[in-house]
């Protein structure tokens, strides 16, 4: 019924089917045709021909008006759309842990808004194994971790290297025999301790001390395992947590030792009553990426989110 509205919209400016052919670039008896046609399906005229020039019927009024608020919303979407890639409007939802979600994220997100302002960001804190659901889900656009999700369902968009170190309760007995070992929280936080000049901890020597860990679902808590393993021990874990700022602060308040993050380090104050240490093993590093799920339409906004984080680098590192 409206197919042909752009034809005859053109006869009701013109007022003359004539004008209207030639401004459509078609016949006139084509035009004609054509109007005839939905006429027939309207089941009512909407031009009195019998008038010069002519005019609307009843009911080519009410057509018109029809026509003009399909416009209308044509017009509003196309300009919807020229906003959103011009990012005039629009939404963002991201997730990440604690330590990213109150860290790493809150800096990204007000530079992202800064430039931004019109778009609105939506930041969730969850564990990883919640986020792989959000994620999964479609709730979430983006999320931040340094877990390793499966590249069939996730593409991932690096962020930065980071590294373990061990962080153990100064008021365990066993830090004075290894003081020679003890990193200065600054060189971890400016990564010079990844120097050869900063030795190593021999990590059995924590063997028979009490360990935070975090739940196997989350990669620290994957490494830790490994990484005792590869050092000859199984460690005296009493405690597994989600998150590892939770960790962290259970070894502040004296209770266990535990594996946490440079980038941890980097972020917080060195608490005084916390001793860290480098441990050797090649499952010390790994990568922070954003991930969003594959084959998921990329939105303006999760374009210039992911160029803001990673300049210079807009893609997957897999692929988009």
């Amino acid at each position: 019924m409206f197919s042909s509205m752009k034809y005859i919209y053109e006869v009701y400016k013109e007022k003359s089917f004539s004008k209207a052919a030639k401004n459509l670039y078609i016949s006139q008896p084509a035009l004609s045709a054509t109007v005839k046609r939905t006429e027939e399906q309207i089941g009512a005229p909407i031009f009195d021909r019998s008038s010069n020039p002519i005019r609307l019927t009843d009911c080519g009024e009410k057509y018109i008006v029809a026509i003009e608020q399909i416009l209308n919303i044509q017009n509003d979407f196309t300009n919807y759309v020229t906003d959103l890639n011009q990012l005039e409007t629009g939404s963002l939802s991201i997730g990440g842990s604690n330590l990213f979600s109150s860290y790493v994220l809150p800096p990204l997100i007000t530079e992202f808004t800064r430039r931004y302002p019109k778009i609105h960001v939506d930041l969730l804190e969850e564990s990883t194994s919640r986020l792989e659901q959000q994620l999964l889900s479609g709730s979430l656009d983006l999320i931040i971790d340094n877990y390793v999700f499966d590249d069939a369902v996730f593409a991932k968009h690096l962020y930065q290297e980071e590294h373990l170190v061990l962080a153990v309760p100064r008021a365990l007995s066993i830090n004075q025999e290894l003081s020679a070992y003890q990193i200065d929280p600054a060189a971890i936080r400016d990564g010079s301790f990844l120097k050869t000049e900063y030795p190593s901890v021999p990590l059995v020597a924590f063997q028979k001390e009490p360990f935070v860990f975090l739940k196997t679902e989350n990669d620290t808590g994957e490494r830790g395992l490994t990484i005792c393993q590869n050092h000859g021990f199984k460690p005296n874990i009493i405690l597994k947590l989600d998150q590892l700022m939770t960790a962290y602060n259970v070894t502040c308040s004296g209770m266990g030792i535990s594996f946490i993050s440079d980038t941890l380090v980097a972020c917080v104050q060195p608490h005084p009553d916390v001793l860290y240490y480098k441990v050797d093993d090649s499952k010390i590093g790994r990568n922070i990426y954003f991930f969003r799920k594959q084959n998921k339409y990329m939105t303006r906004s999760m374009q210039e989110f992911l160029n803001l984080v990673q300049p210079g680098v807009n893609t997957s590192i897999d692929s988009v």
